[in-house]
């Protein structure tokens, strides 16, 4: 039986929804889909028995009682490889019945910046991220067979879907959720897809508007991706070299992997960074600068005229200064000297041996 006529059963998307307790998208999400997942078919016949709707599991499968056929699984019937430049490329498909796929494996690729990333579904279901993504991620995922692929499926999200995860990181970014450097990172590389497809999408129904469509090149639009991926990704190019992480893990014995980094790095930056560049610009950073936040930092705000680039060369001078110390407090002197800072030393007060001798000594 057809979803919509499944729901229909129920009194509509918001009715049925309302009785699962579930967002009403899920249940439309059943019906522009064609298919409620096999998890859903348990819960409705004893909601159906509860509200005394005529359902059987035949009915929800969508094949006839005396039929042995099984539920076709759609088909990929055609395919390639979506580049986006140095993000990587995605595998998408079309399924035969309309549908525009992102590969699952490809989204995480891209998201990740890594072959092979792992399961997506383990980046999206933590804590800190769960709350931006939609409430029926899990019955959006879609199985399809590919012809060259033999006896198992492959899974994927629509094309909607996936701009939706790359949403959900990028609001989890500017919102009060506390990522890691990792989370901030795919929520970089989610906010460079979603300005870059947003740009060529608004080209497309451009071009299909006028009919513009049929006489430019076939790679056309690919090629304008390509071009505003690279464009966003000088947006967020890297101030911090990652040698200078590297550094301080060594000079703090720190175990944890650079991209953790322990919150009192930041104190670190702070003192051997802006605190030796120029008093002023740290002043006008600390005054005029939001506070460091969800991968918003303080060298980002710094325009050409407040010393970008002399805060690059500073990092390198810094970097190559504490590749020849040995511990932190060598690198703090080192850089004091080279800075012609003045050396200050105070006085310690504590207990003379003797007396610390005498209270350890029993007494008979």
């Amino acid at each position: 039986m057809d979803p919509v006529s499944v729901v229909s059963r129920f009194g509509g998307p918001s009715a049925l929804a309302k009785l699962l307790r579930k967002p009403r998208s899920t249940v439309q999400y059943w019906t522009k889909a064609g298919t409620i997942p096999a998890k859903w078919h348990r819960p409705l016949l004893e909601l159906a028995r509860a509200q005394g709707v005529q359902l059987d599991p035949a009915q929800l499968v969508g094949v006839d009682e005396e039929s042995d056929e099984r539920p076709a699984v759609p088909e990929a019937k055609w395919w390639g490889d979506l580049s986006l430049g140095e993000v990587g490329s995605v595998s998408c498909y079309v399924l035969d019945d309309g549908r525009r796929v992102i590969s699952r494996t490809g989204a995480t690729d891209v998201l990740t910046g890594r072959k092979g990333g792992g399961n997506l579904e383990s980046y999206l279901r933590v804590e800190n991220i769960a709350p931006y993504l939609p409430a029926d991620l899990d019955d959006r995922m879609i199985e399809f067979r590919m012809a060259e692929v033999t006896n198992k499926t492959v899974k994927g999200f629509q094309a909607e879907t996936f701009l939706d995860l790359c949403t959900a990181y990028v609001r989890a970014r500017d919102g009060e959720a506390q990522l890691t450097a990792r989370q901030t990172e795919i929520a970089i590389k989610a906010a460079m897809v979603l300005a870059a497809c947003s740009k060529v999408g608004l080209i497309a129904l451009i071009d299909e508007a006028t009919g513009y469509q049929y006489e430019r090149a076939q790679d056309a639009l690919s090629l304008k991706l390509r071009l505003y991926l690279a464009e966003e990704m000088r947006e967020w190019e890297k101030t911090f070299p990652d040698e200078l992480w590297d550094q301080f893990g060594r000079l703090t014995n720190w175990q944890g992997g650079v991209t953790k980094r322990p919150k009192y790095w930041g104190s670190l930056v702070n003192e051997l960074v802006y605190g030796y560049l120029d008093p002023e610009v740290f002043h006008w950073l600390k005054t005029n600068a939001p506070k460091p936040k969800h991968g918003q930092n303080y060298h980002q705000w710094m325009s050409s005229q407040f010393g970008l680039k002399r805060l690059i060369e500073h990092l390198w001078k810094l970097i190559g200064m504490a590749a020849a110390c040995k511990t932190m407090p060598e690198l703090r002197y080192r850089m004091a000297e080279a800075y012609g800072r003045e050396p200050f030393q105070y006085t310690l007060f504590i207990e003379p041996p003797y007396k610390t001798m005498a209270a350890k000594r029993p007494r008979n």
